[in-house]
């Protein structure tokens, strides 16, 4: 097993992957529960109160906890993330398909976005720049592509390898 210790950017792409998906899941909080529990890692995660102090440790929260994500709990948060990646694989390749009509295409976009900036001002601290970026739009859209592309990257066999190495890729 890997022992990855996320700087705070990893940790803060880490947290936002995990709001994308709580976005395209409407009961996304619910289901990364029950995948914890199919994948065995109640040791870690026994309840959603467990799952919200880890999500903390990143900086742009309005309540965040200070140091290290324990490197244990992060395989474990790359385990649920991939799994939840792979469980929405579908929507996420409608979202990224260049076949799909461009009309429907901007709705589903235009949904994702809206949840995403609901959660986002609901959880993250505004006076951050960072999440001042992520709630205007014209400069969200490519940060929500990015993330939505990574996702999607982290579903099936390997995911979780270049989910690892896209979280610790240390360029911006």
């Amino acid at each position: 097993m890997f022992k990855t210790v996320l700087g705070r950017r990893g940790l803060e792409r880490l947290d936002l992957l995990l709001l994308v998906v709580e976005s395209l899941d409407l009961n996304g909080g619910e289901a990364m529960l029950w995948t914890t529990q199919q994948l065995g890692l109640q040791a870690q995660f026994p309840n959603r109160v467990e799952l919200w102090k880890r999500r903390c440790y990143n900086p742009l929260r309005r309540a965040t906890r200070r140091g290290e994500l324990n490197p244990v709990d992060t395989e474990a948060m790359l385990r649920l993330l991939c799994s939840m990646a792979s469980r929405l694989y579908p929507l996420l390749h409608q979202l990224l398909s260049s076949r799909e009509p461009v009309k429907l295409n901007l709705q589903r976009w235009a949904l994702l976005d809206q949840r995403l900036r609901d959660l986002i001002e609901e959880r993250m601290n505004p006076r951050r720049g960072a999440v001042q970026r992520l709630l205007k739009q014209e400069q969200s859209q490519p940060i929500q592509q990015e993330l939505v592309l990574t996702l999607a990257l982290a579903a099936g066999d390997g995911g979780i390898d270049r989910l690892r190495a896209s979280l610790l890729d240390p360029t911006p």
